[in-house]
């Protein structure tokens, strides 16, 4: 039988598709925006940051938006906005503009999040972690189609700005289509027995201060720990190991490989076997493990395999976060996807400036004891929420 809300997730997850690509488009048309706005290579990462700064300044607006007014909206203008960036860029010759389209990106990527991590956890309750995760794997898809696009494009000599009109073009038919398919109800009543237990377990139930900072903390550190290995690993390779920069770069296939299987592997354990808020225990302390052999092992024919394990190991602990997050405080879930959204933002802006300092002043190597150390908190804060969880719940029985 067709679940009901199929339609909307299909709809959420091509734009979370299209998000893959939009995630890297800049840095992957550096050379040809370097050329037409007239700057720098480094003024179009500059551009990138402010993404970020867009995203982290809208994000709590957007999960306020998202339970007051509802997710549908925000997702629909989301892919609005987003057309708007990626028609802009490409015929835009004044930087400043590119400026302003860029900071309009972060705010699309709030409204997507904001929207869509609450409508799937609405839409598929009993599978809600299976549903969130899967979008990491269409985000994975897209990035990995963009470089085909890109490079089809300059082999066959055409204007580079396609590569942008295309996924504009998507984002139109997908707005359309999701104008017309139905979303749960946001702000849905809950059956009278639901109604009494959860006042039941209002005084033992998780705290913001608590249990939510630890979470919004785990955001912070379950991006961290992804954004040191996609950055820096080629150049550990080279620098540590000593391969070549083909082999180095490399790496990185077999990091995403890892990745993708991990989403996958995730999304069938998640609906038969483990729940969010156990695997985010798992999965920061296998990363660990991966880390701790990466930073021991003097053999280079052992770093594909090594790197395919943090992949496995890494990949997902956002969208798990964020799943436990909403899980946990479901009155309102778009304010509770916005908090943990602006921690990672903040790790997105901060972790490449102070892995850079690591990386001139102390050498490549600290920057993975640094993941190390950055595993090693994840761990324990992903222990913390699932003991206190898992007491609460001992508790809430033995006074029912």
């Amino acid at each position: 039988m067709k679940h009901k809300y199929l339609n909307m997730a299909l709809g959420l997850y091509m734009s979370y598709f299209l998000l893959g690509m939009i995630n890297i488009i800049l840095a992957s048309n550096m050379s040809f925006l370097s050329e037409q706005l007239n700057v720098e290579k480094t003024d179009i990462s500059l551009l990138i940051s402010v993404v970020g700064v867009g995203h982290l300044l809208s994000i709590n607006i957007a999960g306020r938006f998202s339970d007051r007014y509802g997710r549908k909206p925000l997702v629909v203008a989301a892919t609005i906005l987003y057309m708007v960036f990626l028609i802009g860029i490409p015929l835009t010759s004044h930087y400043q503009i590119a400026m302003g389209l860029a900071f309009i990106a972060g705010i699309c990527n709030s409204l997507l999040d904001s929207g869509t991590y609450p409508a799937l956890n609405e839409a598929f309750d009993e599978a809600s972690g299976t549903a969130t995760v899967l979008l990491k794997a269409f985000i994975s898809f897209g990035a990995s189609l963009l470089p085909m696009m890109i490079n089809f494009f300059v082999v066959e000599k055409l204007f580079y700005g396609l590569v942008f009109f295309v996924p504009a073009l998507l984002f139109l038919f997908n707005g359309l289509f999701l104008m017309k398919v139905s979303f749960p109800k946001f702000k849905e009543e809950k059956a009278s027995q639901d109604a009494i237990i959860t006042e039941s377990a209002a005084s033992i139930g998780p705290k913001l201060w608590r249990e939510g900072a630890a979470l919004i903390l785990l955001g912070f550190s379950s991006v961290s720990l992804f954004t040191v290995v996609q950055t820096w690993l080629p150049t550990y390779g080279q620098e540590v190991l000593h391969l070549d920069k083909l082999k180095s770069i490399g790496l990185l296939s077999f990091y995403s490989t890892g990745g993708l299987i991990s989403i996958l592997l995730l999304a069938v354990l998640l609906k038969r076997t483990i729940k969010p808020i156990t695997a985010i225990v798992i999965l920061p302390a296998f990363a660990f493990l991966a880390l701790l052999l990466l930073i021991i092992n003097n053999n280079p024919t052992l770093l594909p395999i090594i790197s395919f394990c943090l992949g496995l190991f890494m990949s997902g602990i956002f969208q798990l976060t964020v799943t436990v997050m909403i899980e946990l405080f479901p009155h309102k879930k778009g304010v509770s996807v916005s908090y943990v959204s602006a921690a990672a933002s903040i790790a997105f802006i901060v972790i490449p400036f102070i892995t850079g300092l690591f990386i001139k002043y102390i050498g490549v190597s600290s920057v993975f004891m640094l993941d190390l150390v950055i595993a090693f908190i994840s761990t324990i804060l992903a222990l913390f929420i699932s003991v206190t969880q898992r007491n609460k719940r001992s508790d809430f029985i033995l006074k029912k």
